[in-house]
């Protein structure tokens, strides 16, 4: 294993920190690659030093007024006093500017002097006052909207674990809508523990993924694009079938299901191995988790740009068929209170069918931190708002509840707690229909028309 590299320069710790705080589409260098850049430099650097004391003979020379040495950026040769010692610009400044420079010291009798001009500006990195304040502006931005999306998943997760606890629980509701919401649930569970394990291994202090575990690294980022793709993917079933529900009149549900599941889980994967593939042998650098070549990552980001239009236009039609129903004559009060709940969920949904990603999806760089904002910190909060809307909002979730609490409380009435069943179930067949969506027509059996 190779050894620890030793404390770098706050120059240097700088660089990393903006290298670590870089957009994932932009093209710069990673740390791993700097790390490796710089751990290159140091052995060569001391290879030289070590083969200038010993000589050609192989014995000790004695050494010169300045010494030879390693500064954790540049190799500086041994030198006599008075003599000027230039070196080029570290590697590293060359791949972040893709400039040329030269740095100076002067050998004195009391040993190297300081390096002359600043290595930022011989190498053309801009460190200026103002510069080092939006850099530390921008961290602290960062590192508070880190903070803001730690809390929105640990509570989307809390909250879709309790909700899909409770779908899975109640037999009476197990239905092909449900399902797919399970499914939903699932995909945000795993989006949420994507993140939380990419951070950790991204992030750690130890840096130990440059090494030995880059593959174990390029493996968490496979499985964190996968959870974000079957998190779309899910978001474009749902809008499949609110959109089913309104238009065809009568279909199977068991192969609605199954397509359903085929398109949340199998599509993605599909994509996700396309995008692994073509990375391995396009661009297999570091840990796969900057996107340098916009080519390579379009394998990924295609695909969810598309399903986010097409829920945006299944929104839009969805719109459209509740606003003619409701203004058909024909309609029923009762349905009219019906398509009144499903247009007001309809628009409660906007943000979970991802339209406001489209405003984004082709955003300049300027417009970085209101992405972020809204990819992340208001995102991180979606689990959250599914399982409010689609479980603890649910009027049949609410009925289940209440009747097996009512049960819980009242065990030494069996009587009355079967009458509460009967009147629960009598309830509930009402909030039930038929697969055409229509509250006339009570089907015990089918759960699927009720959208909350």
């Amino acid at each position: 294993m190779n050894p620890r590299l030793p404390p770098l320069s706050p120059l240097l710790w700088l660089f990393l920190l903006l290298t670590l705080a870089a957009h994932t589409v932009r093209a710069l260098p990673r740390l791993c690659d700097v790390l490796q850049v710089l751990r290159e430099e140091r052995d060569q650097c001391l290879q030289e030093l070590s083969r200038e004391r010993t000589g050609d003979l192989g014995m000790v020379q004695p050494a010169p007024g300045c010494e030879g040495l390693w500064d954790n950026m540049s190799c500086w040769p041994s030198s006599e006093p008075g003599q000027t010692v230039e070196v080029e610009c570290p590697r590293f400044f060359r791949m972040l500017t893709s400039r040329s420079g030269s740095m100076f010291r002067n050998c004195t009798q009391g040993g190297w002097s300081e390096i002359f001009p600043r290595p930022d500006l011989a190498c053309g990195v801009n460190m200026n006052d103002s510069s080092k304040e939006t850099n530390q502006k921008q961290h602290e931005y960062l590192l508070k909207l880190k903070i803001m999306y730690t809390v929105g998943y640990s509570s989307s997760l809390v909250m879709l674990l309790v909700a899909l606890s409770i779908l899975c629980s109640f037999q009476r509701l197990h239905c092909t809508r449900n399902y797919i919401h399970m499914h939903l649930f699932v995909s945000f569970i795993l989006r949420a523990l994507s993140i939380f394990i990419k951070d950790a291994v991204l992030f750690s202090d130890d840096g130990v993924h440059c090494d030995t575990h880059m593959v174990g690294c390029k493996l968490v980022m496979v499985f964190f694009q996968y959870c974000i793709m079957a998190n779309y993917a899910w978001l474009l079933v749902e809008g499949l079938y609110l959109h089913t529900l309104l238009v065809i009149s009568f279909f199977s549900e068991r192969k609605c299901l199954q397509r359903c599941v085929a398109l949340g889980w199998g599509s993605p994967a599909i994509f996700v191995a396309s995008w692994a593939i073509t990375r391995h042998f396009l661009e297999d650098v570091g840990c796969w988790d900057i996107n340098a070549n916009a080519s390579v990552w379009w394998v990924i980001r295609g695909p969810v740009i598309i399903s986010i239009l097409i829920n945006f236009i299944l929104f839009i039609n969805i719109l459209r068929i509740l606003m003619r129903k409701l203004r058909t004559q024909e309609t029923r009060g009762n349905e009219v209170n019906h398509y009144k709940r499903l247009a007001k969920s309809t628009l409660l949904l906007i943000p979970l069918f991802g339209a406001h990603y489209v405003i984004f999806a082709f955003s300049p760089d300027d417009a970085m931190e209101i992405q972020l904002f809204f990819e992340l910190a208001l995102g991180s909060f979606q689990g959250l708002v599914v399982a409010v809307l689609y479980c603890f909002l649910n009027g049949e979730v609410q009925l289940e509840v209440q009747k097996k609490w009512r049960q819980c409380r009242l065990p030494e009435f069996p009587l009355c707690s079967c009458a509460l069943s009967n009147s629960f179930s009598n309830g509930t067949s009402g909030h039930t229909h038929s697969t055409k969506a229509s509250p006339s027509e009570p089907s015990p059996g089918t759960c699927r028309a009720s959208v909350i």
